[in-house]
């Protein structure tokens, strides 16, 4: 196995990742990366395999001691979902499918496209503003929010607290984010922990009803599954797609995508593209259970693997032309959301915001425009922008 460096927080990686991908691509469809002492997988076939590989998965092998200062944390992230296996994985998603159905994310288009167009409306005329801050953010929080059935005016401190608990998985961790990131976790689970109790006494048509209601007739989900299922989705519900609407925006303007690309007959295409293009989550990490091999890489029980997803959906033997950002290719599933038992339960609910905020975007703000140079934030292995300054 071929080996590389290249530092995560590095400013240039953090601006433009995809270089370094096609260098390491270049050595093989697993390397190791030494900064991150494992090996990794850039290829979508090698990518897909081990998404998919039932001898791998989130939990590791051995889970070390809490720490002091983690407790609150790790107390919270111990019951998720995205970091536990079968059978247990299989119980809560089962329940957590039952309250997120599709039925449910369907009606919800015009709920999404009303608050679409107030927040459009509210944003600033004639003069530079920050697409984060006025539509980008608060949307896809707004949308989940609601559809947990929490109060918007609670929005924006459930975001402070996600972003706090998302920098655990960033590299750029250190004490401090660690301590505030158990700080949030606190804060999180005491408040949901009375929304969750004030929802028993008074049910409604809303996601932490649905739960309560499914935990009601399986008597199979303890209030600390019910807590860290919720952060979970809240979490995951809004953190990629803030990412992705703004990381699409700056995508179409930077490469002047006709506004052909954002009507109905197209809008499929042209969100699949952007997520394929430049998607909020490039890494992704496994565990081997059994030894294994992976494109011709022997693999021990043990090791921990990365999944290049944003390598992967660059892969020329994919997609012809990978570095191009092109809204006319034929529909294709990208690793954006995963794979496997793992594979994004807010995929659906992702797409349709976007499907719907775009072209509301575009339409209704003549002549979008860039005012300077984006920049992305410091928070691999995500890739999220800091701010969105445009005019219209």
């Amino acid at each position: 196995m071929e080996h590389i460096q290249q530092s995560p927080t590095d400013p240039a990686f953090v601006q433009d990742p995809y270089p370094f991908y096609e260098r390491a691509r270049a050595l093989g469809e697993v390397v190791f990366w030494n900064d991150y002492d494992m090996p990794v997988a850039l290829s979508l076939g090698a990518v897909n395999a081990i998404l998919k590989a039932r001898t791998m998965g989130r939990e590791p092998p051995k889970r070390p001691p809490s720490q002091k200062h983690l407790a609150d944390f790790d107390r919270v992230e111990s019951h998720s979902l995205l970091e536990l296996e079968p059978p247990d994985h299989t119980r809560l998603r089962r329940m957590v499918q039952h309250a997120f159905s599709t039925r449910r994310i369907a009606a919800l288009s015009l709920d999404i496209s009303v608050l679409t167009y107030s927040l459009i409306d509210a944003l600033p005329r004639g003069e530079a503003f920050d697409l984060l801050e006025g539509f980008a953010g608060p949307l896809p929080v707004l949308v989940i929010t609601r559809l947990m059935g929490l109060p918007d005016e609670d929005a924006r401190q459930l975001q402070a607290w996600s972003n706090a608990m998302v920098a655990m998985y960033q590299a750029r961790r250190n004490r401090a984010v660690e301590e505030a990131a158990s700080k949030a976790a606190a804060a999180f689970e005491d408040y949901l922990r009375r929304a969750i109790a004030a929802k028993t006494s008074a049910p409604g048509e809303d996601l932490i009803s649905d739960l309560i209601r499914v935990r009601e007739q399986d008597d199979a989900l303890s209030e600390a599954e019910m807590i860290s299922t919720c952060v979970l989705l809240l979490n995951a519900g809004h953190e990629a797609t803030v990412h992705t609407i703004a990381n699409g925006v700056k995508t179409l303007l930077e490469k002047k995508t006709p506004v052909a690309a954002l009507e109905p007959t197209a809008i499929e295409s042209t969100v699949e593209e952007i997520l394929r293009f430049d998607p909020p989550l490039h890494k992704f990490t496994r565990y081997v259970y059994e030894d294994t091999t992976v494109s011709g890489v022997e693999l021990t029980a043990g090791t921990e693997i990365g999944c290049l997803l944003a390598a992967a959906n660059r892969d020329p033997t994919v997609w012809p032309g990978a570095r191009m950002f092109d809204t006319t290719r034929k529909v294709t599933k990208n690793a954006s959301f995963g794979a496997g038992i793992h594979f994004c339960i807010g995929a659906a609910l992702a797409r349709l915001e976007m499907q719907i905020a775009l072209p509301a975007l575009f339409a209704r703000c003549p002549n979008l425009a860039l005012a300077g140079v984006p920049e992305y934030g410091d928070t691999y292995h995500f890739h999220g922008l800091t701010r969105l300054m445009v005019t219209f």
